[in-house]
């Protein structure tokens, strides 16, 4: 459900916009609200689960996900659509969490590889799944509810796992010392909110004083932060990782990656309806073969022998940059055409697949196993934050080029959409290079590592585990963790 409504909305934005009157921003902050809320929350709802238990933060966080999803399908304004996709953010906050944390405590060795392949199989299609069923609902306008119907099916699906979860789902905890960092929170949703809001509404207010003074505030924020993560015990992010080594490096090409992903998604979608007048279901289905390049790339290449994945992260982002890049030529230096726009959307996806996967894990692998939960929640925020960054920037340029209403014509459509999608490009390029040094930073780590008899042993963490306290080395996980149906042994580490 997370990640479906990651992408449902996208195609439904312009029906929104239509029915509502939201301005372009508005449906900015509609789209990137829950992305926002999910990534400042992630590490929190990931702490608590292991306090206060997986199995509670997980039912409570979906019963808050499927509340604000009925909020936002019976949504009677524009700023109670954008306040239901923050809450939505906030209860996928704490539930998507708890999933890998559950699956990392109940699976071991190779049951927990297959458990994670299958899990990542569901999130990709969720992706796949939302741009159609989106697509599907808005079409089929079901009693003439347009684009409701898009969050009001969370519904029903939340009330049956709802009843389902408490008979199915373990009672599993990991407890710890370390108290909540609320200080470090809520310095870091400041922070995001300073960024990012004018980000959104500086091309449709002129860029008025308000938003320099937001960015201007945005500086002693981060100072602020900065200082309160070196000096508190129990940072909400351990400023460790980001000290050398490839992690912070493999931060920034993620990044990138993201960036370009947000606005393409944001900007393809809206150029597709209002500027070639595609319909919401024909605009789904155009994004399928994105979708399934990158579903497929993403888990064939990590399952690759470790030589061809690492060549292939590079290669992959170059398709990434040559899907994009043609995609928006296409756009605006000639008519339309199906045949080519398909193949090219297959290649971008393919090859962002290809990139991503790999540059993940290779960024997450030198990290010590007490670290392992704090990096990945780092990569997932990352990731959320990259995303709400491209729909705020690309699509920002999309809206001013496309006009400033944010209903855009043929013609100023394809020159908007052309400026973006070689924006894209151009950042999947400069994600190749940062590759490069990626690499360097790992060699540099290889050769500070003291050799050891017999096989070198890599902890490697799955990206998406942004959830799971790591016991200390040598210790085995504890008992009050195991419950009915527990496969596998008990993980050491």
């Amino acid at each position: 459900m997370a990640s479906l409504d990651t992408a449902i909305v996208n195609v439904a934005g312009p029906a929104i916009q239509a029915d509502t009157g939201a301005s372009g921003s508005a449906l900015q902050l509609i789209v990137s609200g829950y992305a926002l809320a999910y990534a400042a929350l992630l590490v929190t709802g990931a702490r608590l689960g292991n306090d206060h238990g997986h199995r509670r933060l997980f039912l409570a966080g979906l019963a808050a996900f499927t509340a604000t999803s009925l909020l936002a399908g019976l949504a009677w304004s524009t700023p109670v659509l954008i306040a239901a996709r923050v809450g939505q953010g906030v209860g996928a906050a704490a539930m998507g969490p708890q999933v890998m944390t559950v699956v990392q405590l109940q699976y071991a060795g190779a049951a927990r590889l297959r458990a994670m392949a299958l899990l990542a199989t569901v999130v990709a299609g969720g992706v796949v799944a939302g741009q159609v069923l989106g697509g599907a609902l808005v079409d089929a306008d079901l009693l003439g509810a347009s684009w409701r119907p898009v969050f009001l099916v969370n519904v029903p699906a939340g009330i049956a796992l709802l009843a389902a979860g408490p008979r199915l789902l373990p009672r599993t905890r990991l407890p710890s010392r370390e108290g909540l960092d609320v200080a470090g929170v809520l310095l870091l949703t400041d922070l995001i909110v300073l960024v990012m809001v004018p980000l959104v509404f500086g091309h449709q207010t002129g860029w008025a004083w308000w938003t320099w003074a937001c960015l201007g505030a945005a500086v002693p924020t981060a100072l602020a932060l900065g200082r309160h993560l070196r000096r508190t015990a129990h940072p909400v992010v351990d400023l460790a990782l980001l000290r050398g080594g490839p992690f912070p490096i493999g931060l920034a090409v993620t990044t990138a990656q993201m960036v370009a992903y947000g606005g393409f998604l944001l900007t393809f979608t809206l150029h597709l309806q209002q500027g070639l007048g595609d319909s919401p279901l024909r605009a789904g289905l155009t994004f399928a073969p994105y979708a399934a390049g990158f579903a497929v790339t993403s888990l064939v290449v990590p399952s690759l022998p470790a030589a061809p994945a690492r060549r292939l992260a590079p290669a992959g982002m170059l398709a990434a940059a040559a899907g994009y890049a043609g995609l928006g030529l296409l756009a605006g230096r000639g008519p339309w055409h199906e045949a080519p726009s398909l193949a090219l959307l297959a290649l971008a996806g393919a090859g962002f697949g290809a990139g991503y996967s790999q540059v993940i894990t290779r960024s997450i692998a030198e990290v010590p196993a007490a670290h392992a939960h704090e990096a990945s929640g780092v990569v997932n925020t990352t990731n959320m934050l990259g995303f709400a960054l491209g729909v705020a920037t690309p699509g920002s340029l999309f809206l001013s080029q496309a006009g400033g209403g944010g209903r855009p014509g043929g013609a100023h459509s394809a020159t908007a959409f052309e400026a973006v999608a070689l924006g894209c490009a151009a950042l999947m390029v400069a994600a190749v290079a940062l590759t490069r040094l990626l690499a360097r930073a790992e060699g540099q780590a290889d050769r500070r590592r003291p050799r050891r008899r017999g096989p070198r042993t890599t902890t490697r963490v799955a990206a998406s585990a942004a959830t799971t306290r790591a016991p200390r080395a040598g210790r085995a996980t504890p008992s009050s963790v195991r419950a009915k149906g527990t496969r596998g042994r008990p993980t050491t580490r």
